[in-house]
């Protein structure tokens, strides 16, 4: 082997390289723009979480909020409907899982597991906040006591939830499901 052939073998080398360096380079400039279309938008970013003012809203009404582009229930419950709730018996429940995001998964689906608390409030279970989809196949049930249940009920195909927003009869397979969300203050709810 002569010196000019190991000199050869170098240069090829840093052919090599160079050509697979630039390959690298441009493959993944290709590659950034899809694996960014993939995060989320400034307008999803921005609402990642919203207060909503909750002062007006008297016992036995409800409002709808729009949150990370889904409708948001937010419903001040009658005593009537929170005995209602509270005297279910939890084998009567197709999904015995609460579905609530501020609690551990498997939580039981008890009334005051789907309630969101209001700090300084004796009756814990008075407020109510889940997501306004169907698990069924994604509608926007009715509330205010529709249903044969007296909580909402999905006309597209005939689910029919309780005033704690547990499924009850119909062919959606799980409870409303309820966001995380926490009171900042006496009439604020904080979701997200």
């Amino acid at each position: 082997m002569s010196h000019a052939d190991d000199h050869e073998g170098s240069r090829r080398d840093f052919l090599y390289y160079t050509t697979a360096g630039a390959g690298a380079v441009v493959a993944g400039a290709a590659v950034w723009p899809l694996v960014n279309q993939m995060n989320p938008s400034a307008d999803v970013q921005a609402l990642s979480s919203i207060l909503v003012d909750v002062s007006g809203v008297e016992p036995g009404t409800q409002i709808t909020v729009k949150w990370l582009g889904k409708p948001v229930f937010i419903r001040r419950r009658t005593q009537e409907e929170i005995d209602a709730a509270r005297d279910t018996p939890l084998a009567d429940l197709p999904d015995p899982d609460a579905r609530n995001a501020n609690l551990s998964t498997g939580a039981e689906a008890t009334d005051i597991n789907r309630a969101l608390p209001q700090p300084g409030d004796e009756n814990a279970e008075q407020w109510l906040v889940m997501m306004g989809v169907c698990t069924h196949l994604g509608c926007v049930p009715l509330g205010d006591g529709a249903g044969d249940f007296g909580g909402w009920f999905c006309p597209c195909h005939g689910s029919h939830y309780d005033t704690a927003g547990r499924i009850r009869k119909g062919p959606a397979p799980e409870n409303l499901p309820v966001p995380v969300a926490a009171f900042q203050d006496e009439s604020t709810i904080k979701l997200g």
